[in-house]
């Protein structure tokens, strides 16, 4: 008995089914073509200018200028994921919107931020050995406990401001670039636009822009050689991090965030980049085009593993077996087997038991009268 519409007996009419608010089952395919693509890079590139304007209006009125800049860059981030990631649900479909900004939570991604970060560490400590020994560092230490309380935040804003960076140079954006005029377009116009926003920066010269173009085109070597951001992310964090917080140096002429360590290097300008930091040195170009070969060199695996060209199968099944036997016969003519003997299994007959009766016992003694 059913129960329907509150009433017992016959069925009422069916409510309707709500529709899905995407369909289900294989989705359907997209013509992703390049005028499309470029499209979609157009939109992405204006949600980039956005985002940031968003984020520093919202830092500024939630929070005090101390933590203004990380604050800003939180927000930053979580705008470009959360924006990035329904554009790329929406216009192409895309089952994981974030792992395909080059996010993904593969095996091993981890150890290829790792990776990164050590390619970016190297990079720096070559520029910081040169700085002191053929200029010189003025090094001031504080031990107060404002200074060590700091450096979590700041470590923090490193980590957030070089993740903005890869996501909006080498994420959804680079990505539809890429599809509409080709990965050596993408890289060089990316590099072009991290230059610019570098030669705005107060106190910038044509010689940051250039590391900065530079600089651009190792991060975006790294992304291609391993369809994601952690490589690229764990340099440029490298680069960056180990100088301001570990040296005390400037970062684009910032000097604000190395609490505990402030270097204050003396050498020429050409080497140190002065208080600008190394992105205004001509010595640091040759450190980042050093990168270039040491970057294919570590992502060797990676680049086998994540761009090797899929091997679809195609044409007609074959069955080597069947053909081979029929080769033979045509050679050899197809013989019948033998049929088998057929066998007759009976039973097993045992034969009668003696009557005792009918022989004499061996135990009898004889009686001399039996016929020999």
């Amino acid at each position: 008995m059913a129960l329907e519409n509150g009433s017992l007996g016959a069925p009422g009419p069916a409510a309707p089914a709500v529709p899905p608010l995407r369909p289900t089952g294989p989705l359907p395919p997209i013509h992703d073509s390049r005028i499309r693509a470029y499209g979609h890079f157009l939109l992405a590139l204006v949600y980039f200018f956005l985002a940031g304007a968003l984020a520093h209006h919202a830092a500024m009125g939630l929070v005090s200028d101390a933590w203004q800049p990380l604050v800003r860059q939180a927000i930053f981030v979580f705008l470009l994921l959360l924006g990035y990631a329904g554009l790329g649900f929406t216009l192409n479909w895309q089952e994981h919107p974030i792992s395909a900004q080059g996010l993904p939570r593969r095996p091993g991604w981890t150890r290829e931020a790792a990776m990164g970060m050590a390619a970016g560490w190297g990079a720096a400590i070559v520029g910081v050995v040169a700085m002191a020994l053929f200029g010189g560092i003025a090094v001031g230490l504080s031990f107060s406990p404002s200074s060590w309380g700091w450096l979590p935040a700041d470590i923090a804003f490193y980590i957030l401001l070089c993740l903005g960076e890869e996501i909006a140079f080498r994420g959804y954006a680079f990505q539809r670039f890429t599809r509409s005029l080709g990965p050596t377009a993408a890289v060089f116009g990316f590099a072009l636009l991290y230059a610019f926003l570098e030669s705005m920066i107060p106190g910038a010269t044509r010689t940051t822009a250039l590391n900065g173009f530079v600089l651009a085109i190792v991060l975006s070597i790294a992304y291609l050689r391993t369809r994601a951001l952690w490589v690229s992310w764990g340099l440029n964090f490298g680069w960056k991090a180990s100088r301001a917080i570990v040296f005390g140096l400037a970062v684009n002429g910032d000097s604000t965030h190395s609490p505990v360590v402030q270097g204050d290097p003396t050498g020429s300008f050409w080497l140190t980049g002065g208080g600008f930091g190394l992105e205004s040195s001509w010595f640091a170009i040759f450190i980042l085009l050093a990168l270039i070969p040491v970057v294919y060199r570590l992502t060797r695996d990676l680049d086998f593993q994540y761009n090797a060209p899929v091997i679809i199968p195609g044409g007609m099944p074959v069955d080597l077996d069947a053909a081979a036997r029929l080769q033979h016969e045509a050679a050899m003519g197809s013989a019948e087997p033998a049929p088998a003997p057929l066998v007759q299994i009976v039973p097993l007959i045992s034969p009668p038991p003696a009557d005792p009766r009918e022989s004499p016992s061996a135990n009898e003694p004889n009686s001399g009268n039996e016929t020999l």
